[in-house]
């Protein structure tokens, strides 16, 4: 199908069946604050990962001692979403389990994504359903990626500000698995300065401690990135020169370095009982 628009008198919203991804998130001036998805850089613009966060140990998770396959990030950002309510300034799309998920995760799950647009701001929230006889885990996150620099503020330093204005301790990724022996915050009174030398060692990853909220900007412009439910934090870019950063709040990480490939091994790993209803969700408010 294609992309369904919502929208209001500040913003409009752009979103596509395939993944429930946001494809634009444009201002009533005309102003583009959400990346492009240039196939150059990164053909991503804001997917949703499940049933896993991350990358697993040879692409691999094991779940009550069967391997199965599993593609960074998981399955669901490369899915087609069913339409199942639409207004002027909301969609909501939903994946249920089906025979090609069963092969790869072994569970009878639902997993529904609402888009909705309030004020100046944009609400994304994804519930999972465990319909299942028997406890399902995963990993959830969300990965929408602004320009960087924002519209207008070329040639200006841009800065991440905590809400917290806390000082979390980072964590690096090695051969894409997360190595959890914590290094020193880059935060300083809950400002990290954006320096595009900060991404050669890939991923910046937070696996606690960030707070539920973040200002992300310059002089002229901003992105408040609020979350609910979701521990975890990550910034990363694609490469030195690309022209956006991803602001990523997660419940759920990689697999961590010496841990084995089990998915309830994962760090911050969601175990949700049959029948019940896991909410997670980020709101972007730009201006």
């Amino acid at each position: 199908m294609s992309n369904i628009r919502i929208g209001n008198e500040h913003l409009s919203v752009e979103v596509s069946a395939l993944g429930a991804e946001m494809q634009s998130l444009t201002t009533r001036d005309g102003r583009d604050w959400l990346w492009n998805g240039d196939a150059a850089f990164w053909t991503g613009r804001s997917p949703i990962l499940f049933p896993i966060v991350g990358k697993a140990p040879e692409d691999h998770v094991s779940i009550e001692g069967v391997r199965y396959p599993m593609a960074q990030h998981g399955f669901a950002r490369r899915s087609e979403f069913a339409l199942v309510e639409s207004g002027d300034d909301f969609c909501r799309f939903e994946l249920a389990a089906g025979q090609a998920t069963r092969s790869i995760y072994p569970f009878d799950f639902l997993l529904s994504v609402e888009h909705r647009v309030v004020g100046a701001a944009v609400a994304v929230t994804a519930e999972v359903t465990n319909r299942d006889h028997r406890p399902m885990p995963f990993g959830i996150g969300f990965h929408p990626a602004f320009l960087w620099p924002l519209p207008g503020c070329e040639g200006q330093e841009h800065t991440i500000r905590l809400d917290s204005g806390g000082a979390p301790a980072l964590a690096r990724l090695e051969g894409g698995l997360v190595d959890p022996e914590p290094l020193p915050s880059p935060f300083v009174h809950g400002v990290l300065a954006l320096d595009r030398g900060r991404f050669t060692g890939d991923t910046m990853i937070f696996l606690d401690g960030a707070g539920a909220g973040l200002r992300y900007g310059a002089e002229g412009a901003e992105v408040h990135l609020t979350w609910e439910n979701l521990p975890n934090l990550a910034f990363w870019t694609k490469q030195a020169e690309a022209p956006f950063i991803c602001l990523e709040p997660w419940h759920g990480t990689a697999a961590a370095v010496g841990r084995g490939d089990g998915i309830e091994e994962r760090p911050s790993t969601v175990l949700l009982g049959p029948g019940a209803t896991g909410r997670y969700g980020f709101g972007a408010e730009v201006g």
